[in-house]
């Protein structure tokens, strides 16, 4: 196993050990750190593995912070969603 891997490894762990641990606001803080490491580290597990790795790292990632994820695509529908209305 790569050190790139090992490395993914251990973040999913804190991710769900970061989960556990009680939040007041909802773990958006944690989430935020997680985001800021999770990215470069994804890169490095691509550059090592390929891509076929890399997506399947990144779906495991999408997972764990799923409403992160909800949140970025609702915000990107109603940003499409208003230049449609423009062109009209």
């Amino acid at each position: 196993m790569t050190l790139s891997l090992i490395l993914a490894a251990a973040w999913a762990v804190v991710a769900n050990l970061l989960a556990m641990t009680p939040s007041k606001d909802n773990h958006w803080r944690n989430a935020y750190v997680l985001i800021a490491v999770g990215i470069p580290l994804l890169g490095f597990v691509t550059y090592e593995n390929g891509p076929w790795v890399g997506l399947i790292v990144l779906a495991g990632a999408m997972s764990v912070l799923r409403w992160p994820v909800i949140y970025l695509a609702r915000w990107l529908r109603r940003r499409l969603e208003g230049i449609g209305k423009a062109r009209q």
